[in-house]
């Protein structure tokens, strides 16, 4: 990456007396997103903030989308309040999109704005977070809850029971209100100094990898902030197979952070795991030892439970809450446990 043009380790804290002096990189890393692209410009750019040419870029990291997506923001940039790149990421990847965004177009700024293609953000969503970086407080990182919502009856279920405890394991990031410092969080806004002080994100990583850059941005000193009052519509996936192939990746992604790191995981992303182990173990010995259906059945009926649930909070699509919830919980679990055995299956290998 490019060395920052700004003086000072931590450099946006430096300018934070002069607010106009204050200039902000907003990076969108974008894959097949022609159904969300323009919805996700649209919200942003309806920020004061986000309309001074002087202050604020925007740049689109395109990983090869074939459905319309580089042509939507193409387009859209003849009537952008500001300049607006659309940026060929041949990684594919979000992290290598952002990385290389940084690299080509982030002299001269102070703040990285990481935005979600599939996220609907509030009107002074720039300006509530520059706020909040200027409020005294030491931080190196902004990150915001999310609120979940869907466009379908299934994706609205899932929306539901993701900000749950039984869906987000009680993340402080999953529907909380409670601002404060945390390990990690939804990504928003962050120092381009740090981040460059930390080499960025791993452009090895497909997933996980903001709690991955969180990780080594706590080690090296910095310290993350979870604004707990700008809040964030994230869409959630519409079908079932979708959102069982993006737990799987999470999962996935989760394990690898671990295992790069030494870390120990944390009981809420243990829990899923040791319920896939014991519901696969008793199903498989079941025929010798039928009382092991104790297990399964329970964890049926807990899902049934949640459903009944959803239908009350939400009225009928609710119903598909302990589908969606089963999805999360299985689809994470098999991608975890599916890292973790590559890792030591290639170890055996090279041993």
């Amino acid at each position: 990456m490019k060395k920052s043009r700004q003086t000072g380790e931590v450099g946006a804290r430096d300018v934070t007396d002069g607010a106009q002096a204050l200039r902000i990189l907003l990076v969108i890393p974008t894959l097949n997103e022609a159904q969300h692209i323009v919805d996700c410009l649209d919200s942003l750019l309806c920020d004061p903030l986000l309309q001074d040419p002087d202050r604020c870029s925007v740049v689109v990291a395109d990983g090869g989308s074939t459905d319309g997506t580089v042509d939507l923001v193409t387009a859209y940039t003849a009537g952008a309040p500001c300049p607006v790149h659309v940026m060929h990421n041949p990684d594919r990847i979000q992290s290598a999109g952002i990385n290389r965004a940084v690299e080509h177009y982030g002299d001269g700024f102070h703040l990285l704005l990481r935005c979600d293609a599939h996220a609907l953000y509030p009107q002074a969503f720039a300006s509530d977070l520059v706020a909040a970086f200027r409020d005294g407080r030491e931080k190196a990182s902004i990150v915001v809850p999310m609120v979940s919502t869907g466009r379908t009856p299934f994706g609205q279920a899932a929306a539901w029971v993701v900000d749950t405890p039984a869906g987000s394991g009680g993340s402080a990031h999953r529907g909380g209100r409670r601002s404060g410092y945390v390990d990690h969080g939804h990504h928003a806004l962050m120092d381009l100094a740090w981040f460059r002080k930390v080499g960025g994100y791993d452009p090895d990583f497909s997933h996980n990898e903001d709690a991955e850059l969180d990780w080594r941005l706590s080690q090296a000193g910095g310290r993350i902030w979870l604004a707990g009052d700008v809040r964030l519509g994230y869409i959630m996936r519409d079908t079932l197979g979708a959102l069982s192939r993006q737990y799987r990746n999470y999962g996935a992604g989760r394990a690898r952070t671990i295992l790069k790191h030494g870390m120990r995981p944390r009981l809420r992303q243990l829990i899923p795991v040791l319920n896939f182990v014991v519901c696969a173990v008793a199903v498989l010995i079941s025929p010798l030892f039928p009382v092991m259906l104790f297990w399964p059945v329970a964890y049926l009926v807990a899902l049934a439970a949640i459903s009944g649930l959803g239908v009350r909070k939400v009225g009928g699509k609710g119903a598909w809450a302990g589908v969606a919830l089963f999805a999360m919980h299985m689809s994470w679990a098999v991608g975890f446990l599916g890292m973790i055995l590559r890792h030591f299956w290639r170890g055996i290998g090279k041993g």
